[in-house]
């Protein structure tokens, strides 16, 4: 067995146990709160880690995790039904106290320190607890939980990247973001929103609870995700590209890291929740 086919078959073993541990984590609130709070502290862990490897940057890996994680719990507490606002008295605390523990670090490059401690949160566990927002919602019988929504958010961000990928391999001739990201072309990405307004329709079909949300949509829901999928993509290039590295970790065989798994997401999902809540005032 070739290096090349070995490199395919664990790339595909882990790709299958991925998407089949994201799925079924969806079918009850409780498995997907426990394996996104999990997601968090790892990508957390992991950014923390690339992070203090550049120079002039010192931040408190195990608090800054710790942080993240405790907010992505606090805010499905609070979506939930199952905590008051106070849960988020903590995390604040904690915020301060990064802020304040800097006069005592003698580092001597506090503001890095704040700035690449602060975008942890808002880069990475803020993104992950809006998923919380989509999966909870309030009805006239109080609060359920939802799955396809926030479900249907990787559902689109994966349909995307196979219509990019297929497409783009085969008729890619412009290129999207050259001086980031040469893969990628404008035939790939039209590819991909095509692909996943498609997916968008048979979701529509499937789910047929207008109560959710209708065809149109959907269809929107589906080319915001596309979007902004594609910019978090960018965004973590930009990130790699800037600290030096190719690839965020190897914690997943053959895909690379946290980061490099969900740098999609962490776009498309704070957009989805803006998307929905515009709906709404329309």
């Amino acid at each position: 067995m070739t290096d090349k086919i070995k490199n395919m078959l664990v790339r595909t073993v882990t790709g299958v146990l991925f998407v089949a541990a994201l799925v079924t984590s969806f079918l009850r609130f409780e498995a997907m709160v426990f394996l996104f709070a999990i997601i968090t502290g790892l990508t957390l862990w992991e950014y923390a880690t690339i992070v203090n490897t550049m120079k002039a940057v010192r931040i408190n890996r195990f608090i800054s995790t710790a942080a993240g994680v405790y907010f992505f719990l606090a805010v499905a507490g609070y979506c939930s039904g199952i905590t008051p606002s106070a849960v988020f008295i903590p995390y604040l605390l904690t915020v301060v106290y990064l802020f304040v523990s800097e006069l005592y670090t003698r580092h001597e490059h506090a503001i890095n320190d704040w700035a690449y401690t602060m975008l942890s949160q808002m880069y990475i566990a803020l993104p992950f607890a809006m998923l919380n927002v989509l999966a909870f919602q309030s009805s006239d019988d109080g609060i359920r939980y939802c799955r396809i929504l926030p479900l249907s958010i990787f559902i689109f961000l994966w349909t995307s990247d196979t219509g990019a990928y297929c497409v783009g391999s085969l008729l890619g001739r412009h290129k999207l973001f050259p001086r980031i990201s040469p893969a990628k072309s404008w035939e790939g990405s039209l590819g991909g929103a095509i692909l996943v307004l498609i997916a968008a329709s048979l979701i529509s079909q499937l789910i047929d609870d207008a109560s959710i949300l209708t065809l149109y949509e959907w269809l929107g829901l589906g080319l915001v995700v596309t979007i902004f999928g594609t910019w978090g993509d960018l965004v973590e290039s930009l990130f790699k590209r800037t600290v030096g590295i190719k690839d965020s970790g190897n914690i997943l065989p053959g895909h690379g890291g946290m980061l490099d798994r969900f740098d999609s997401a962490l776009m498309a999902i704070p957009a989805a929740v803006v998307y929905l809540y515009t709906l709404t005032l329309i």
